[in-house]
């Protein structure tokens, strides 16, 4: 199993580097694990208290699960990925099956900053938008798919989303085997990534 982990910022376009790989690789070989799916169960907190949690730090995140599912698939083992509310701050209790694949990848903001999870990563990817072009990818998204308002939408970004960006996103650009700048559709960086993983296929 390849196992391919691609991060960068919030809104750089990690998705849609992942729909770009998936659109030209043969259907069925490729599974995705998303961070998002990984962030700790919070049903001991209130709503309230769910809200000011700081979802943009790496403590936010159940990494432990999530290398543990990573080694259940390399396994050959299918895993119950969990299914995250970013309505209600909270998994939803639901969870998808998920099978072992040639290639896997995951993606998430915070993947390249636990060592363990870096380990496992046989290609490190890191997609890189400016960030004046990430703050309007993520109003459009939180306001039109999370039901957040403005005031909430900048105030997260100015006080959380930043500052977490700064200290533990940008860094791990040194991790990284290949960076994308996805400012505009990078067809030679997401070329490559193919051929490596149709060469790792064949």
């Amino acid at each position: 199993m390849l196992i391919i982990g691609i991060a960068g910022g919030t809104g750089c376009g990690k998705t849609t580097v992942v729909n770009q790989i998936l659109d030209q690789l043969p259907e069925g070989e490729v599974g995705v694990i998303s961070q998002d799916s990984y962030y700790k169960d919070t049903s001991h907190l209130s709503y309230d208290e769910r809200i000011k949690i700081n979802f943009d730090h790496p403590r936010s995140i159940d990494f432990e699960l999530l290398e543990t599912h990573l080694r259940e698939l390399k396994n050959g083992n299918p895993i119950d990925q969990p299914v995250y509310s970013f309505v209600k701050h909270n998994r939803t209790g639901d969870t998808v099956k998920t099978h072992p694949r040639k290639v896997m990848i995951v993606e998430g903001i915070l993947i390249l900053t636990n060592p363990e999870l870096r380990e496992m990563f046989d290609i490190k990817i890191f997609v890189h938008a400016d960030s004046d072009e990430r703050l309007i990818r993520r109003l459009k998204r939180d306001i039109s798919e999370r039901g957040r308002d403005l005031d909430e939408v900048l105030s997260r970004y100015q006080n959380t989303l930043k500052p977490m960006h700064q200290q533990f996103i940008e860094p791990m650009k040194e991790y990284a085997d290949i960076i994308i700048p996805n400012n505009k559709y990078n067809t030679v960086a997401v070329d490559i990534v193919k051929t490596i993983i149709n060469q790792r296929l064949i």
